[in-house]
């Protein structure tokens, strides 16, 4: 299902996070447009897991603006997270029940009527290969299959924006293969998605834009393309880009 086109799905501008002395996010300015998977890499404590928090309202930033699709995060929060779907890189699941019944809960508290919701979680758990555990509970899944039930939860209200912290660490080849495919799917379509990974192949392979954030602040953003330009020459991979970059930056 398409969306109308935007300008941007997310605009960052001058956002700032602090943690005592420590400044985790630096005066961030930060545009993800709309039907565009954005990879968001950098070191650990680079600030990308903050500045997601900040989007979806877990974390209150100390200063900046933050937009989705145009409406403000910060004086609006409830109609920016209307648009949006955060997945942690360790998602939590209510283990007694089946995966029909968490995506029948979710979808209940997003107000969406069981009419919609049904086919759509169908749909979902028959591409994420659980349709034959729909009845299972959850408690009994591997991680895989945990972080493919929750991946589903977070569609279920078809958002606009979904934003995923690691969402493919401790995956096998196959459910990562899964994930990816429906990532990609969901962009194709016109949903905008923004991932944090250390599995650099996976950016390279997946992501239309690339961004780089090292201290809080985006060292290099672009295509992979645009990126070799900067740094690494235009054989170069992004593993060679990016510790050239982080590395230069450091």
């Amino acid at each position: 299902m398409g969306y109308a086109v935007l300008t941007n799905a997310l605009s960052v501008r001058a956002l700032t996070k602090k943690f005592g002395e420590k400044t985790a996010v630096d005066a961030l300015d930060l545009d993800i447009r709309a039907g565009e998977l954005y990879a968001l890499l950098g070191p650990n404590g680079a600030g990308k897991t903050t500045t997601l928090r900040m989007v979806t309202g877990l974390l209150k930033p100390d200063s900046g603006t933050i937009h989705v699709f145009g409406a403000d995060a910060i004086a609006d929060p409830i109609a920016a997270k209307r648009m949006l779907a955060w997945l942690p890189d360790e998602p939590a699941l209510y283990d007694k029940l089946t995966a029909w019944e968490y995506l029948e809960f979710i979808a209940g508290l997003w107000g969406v009527d069981a009419k919609t919701a049904a086919p759509r979680a169908e749909e979902l758990l028959k591409f994420l290969g659980l349709w034959d555990n729909r009845d299972e509970r959850t408690e009994g899944f591997s991680r895989g299959m945990k972080q493919k039930t929750a991946l589903a939860g977070a569609l279920i209200h078809d958002p606009k924006l979904l934003m995923l912290d690691e969402p493919l660490t401790g995956l096998d080849a196959a459910v990562a293969r899964q994930v990816k495919d429906l990532l990609q799917e969901r962009a194709r379509s016109g949903g905008s998605v923004i991932l944090t990974t250390h599995i650099l192949d996976v950016a390279e392979r997946v992501a239309d834009r690339i961004g780089i954030i090292q201290g809080g602040k985006l060292l290099a953003e672009g295509t992979l393309a645009e990126l070799r330009g900067r740094a690494g020459g235009a054989s170069a991979t992004l593993e060679d880009v990016y510790l050239q970059l982080v590395s230069g930056a450091a």
